[in-house]
């Protein structure tokens, strides 16, 4: 499966099969009034305080925050191993992965909204995808460092 984005234009487009999501069936209630769907690492202890976080900021209620640990939904669009490689979202159809589903996430949440817009520039989403490939080369050492001290 296709998980990377390309950075072409206003908004990321995904590449691949990821371009036509819009038969993308939610599974959970709570996902029919979401704008964000969310899919992370239910078993990373730096995912867990990530969308700790991300819940707490989110009092509006419009992101679906997906545990993908165990089993990636059926209908979900992207196997559980690309889902696990990086992070994924879903925004108004599209699916996103690394900085740009931040990004999205960020767009959802009023406190944030002017970062994740911001993001839709091309050169500042670079930057943060970036930012974001350097952070997954670090991940398993900052996963096992957050692990020890919780």
């Amino acid at each position: 499966m296709h998980s990377q984005i390309s950075f072409t234009g206003e908004h990321p487009k995904p590449l691949g099969s990821l371009t036509s999501v819009s038969d993308y069936s939610h599974t959970l209630t709570n996902q029919e009034a979401s704008e964000v769907t969310i899919w992370y690492d239910g078993a990373c202890p730096l995912c867990l305080r990530e969308i700790a976080l991300m819940r707490r900021l989110d009092k509006r209620k419009r992101i679906a925050f997906v545990d993908i640990a165990e089993d990636a939904p059926a209908d979900c669009p992207i196997d559980q191993a690309d889902l696990l490689a990086r992070f994924h979202a879903k925004e108004d159809g599209v699916v996103l992965s690394g900085a740009a589903a931040f990004a999205a996430m960020w767009r959802a949440i009023p406190i944030l909204r002017p970062l994740g817009l911001l993001a839709r520039n091309h050169l500042i989403l670079s930057i943060l995808e970036k930012l974001y490939v350097f952070f997954l080369r670090h991940r398993p050492k900052l996963q096992r460092l957050v692990a020890e001290r919780s």
